[in-house]
Parts: C-alpha cells; structure tokens; sequence
C-alpha cells in the first residue's frame, strides 16, 4: 500500500523537483521543498483529510476560514520549531526526536477514520462529551482545535518527508545566512495544497451560504465527507501500521 501511495506521490511532486533542481536561492529552495513534502505519501493522506474536512465544514459555517488558517498555523509552528531546534542544538537533537515520529505517523489513520464516524453520525455527540469532557473546550475545538491538528498532522513522519526535511531542507537551514527563516518557509510550502483546494471551494461559491438552503445537499456531503475521511483513515492505517 505504501509503494502505490508513493507511486502517486512521486507523480505529484515531480515537476516541483525539476524546478527544486534549477534553483539556488535558499528561500525559494525552502518553499519549494515544502510543496513537494506536502505531497509525501505521510502528509499526502493527512492533507486529503483536512481538505475533506474542512470542505464539508465550509457547508455549515461561514466563517471556516478561520480554521484554516489554525490548521496551516500549526502546521508552520512544528515546523519552525523542529528547525529551530536542530539549527540551534544539532545533529544530535534530529537523531533524537526521529524517534517519535512513527508514534505520531501511525496515529493520524485512526484520528481520521474517527472523525469519519462522527461526520456519518455513527459515534454520537453524547459519547464524544464522555470521553472528552476533561479536556479544556477550547483545546478540541474551534481555532485551538484546528491549530493541535495541523501540528498533530506535521509531526507525522516518514521515511520520504524526513528525507526532504532533515536531508534536504536542514543543510540549506545550516548553511544560509537567514537559515532561522526557511523552516517556516517549508511550513508555508507544505500548506500550499490544502489552501489551493479549500480557496477553489470558496471561489466556486461551494460555501455555507450558499448550500445551507438546502439541508439534503448539506446532509448528503456531510456523508461523502465521513465515508472520504474512513476510507482515507482505513488506507494511511493499512499502510503504516502493516
């Protein structure tokens, strides 16, 4: 399962890697480098998902922007910090923290087919206030919601995206006069795709306002976007926990 998904990834990124290739400026590097691992088979599952996500969201609220924007928030923010942190302390800090990557890798397959369920009303709102009713509202929803899983989707490693980061990206950090600056660059890169589709969505006029009128069509979408989120969870749990 992983071969074909980097088989689609490979298709996906290639022409940013002949453009990678014909360039020398470090922040345009960054950038690039970004794009190419939002399209790594580990971030290309998650960004689907976000996408899916916060596609059916833009049926129901008007202002789903602002979640998006914590979602590609947090996605900058881990980021920023891993190449902080490996620009101030070190190759021995990147062996270290390498460690925890696949904890957080296998994770998001579940964390999307348990969105899913919600989306098709098969987990119930009661259940989900049990289980997390500990936990701060403002830390599982909303803005803070959106930014935990960007940054909860970013620290999901593979073999691919760690080579792009810490093989690619992290020696251009080092070697550069502005090295502090282009790990957020790679943040942005990476949310480029997800901000082209959601902004297609919005242009299209596929918003709340528009859809809202007919509860049916919301329904419906709502559904499509649960049974994605499974079928997507179901495939990133496949591929990484085989």
């Amino acid at each position: 399962m992983y071969q074909e998904i980097s088989k689609i990834s490979q298709f996906l990124s290639e022409p940013f890697m002949y453009f990678y290739d014909g360039t020398e400026a470090p922040i345009v590097v960054a950038f690039v480098l970004g794009v190419i691992g939002a399209l790594a088979p580990c971030q290309l599952t998650g960004n689907i998902g976000a996408i899916t996500l916060y596609g059916n969201r833009s049926l129901q609220i008007s202002r789903y922007w602002d979640d998006v924007i914590c979602f590609v928030l947090g996605k900058i923010v881990v980021f920023s910090g891993l190449g902080l942190l490996v620009w101030v302390l070190g190759q021995s800090f990147e062996e270290k923290i390498t460690l925890l990557f696949p904890v957080f890798r296998k994770a998001i397959g579940p964390f999307l087919m348990f969105v899913g369920f919600f989306l098709l009303g098969w987990i119930k709102l009661n259940i989900i206030n049990k289980i997390t009713n500990k936990i701060p509202v403002r830390l599982r929803s909303g803005k803070t919601g959106s930014f935990l899983m960007g940054a909860g989707f970013s620290v999901a490693f593979c073999p691919t995206m760690f080579v792009i980061f810490f093989v690619m990206l992290m020696p251009v950090v080092l070697t550069s006069s502005y090295g502090m600056i282009l790990p957020t660059v790679f943040g942005i890169g990476t949310s480029i795709p997800v901000l082209i589709v959601i902004g297609v969505i919005s242009f299209l006029g596929l918003s709340g306002s528009l859809l809202k009128r007919s509860r049916k069509v919301g329904i419906a979408i709502q559904r499509i976007a649960g049974a994605t989120l499974i079928l997507m969870g179901i495939l990133d749990t496949a591929t990484y926990w085989a």
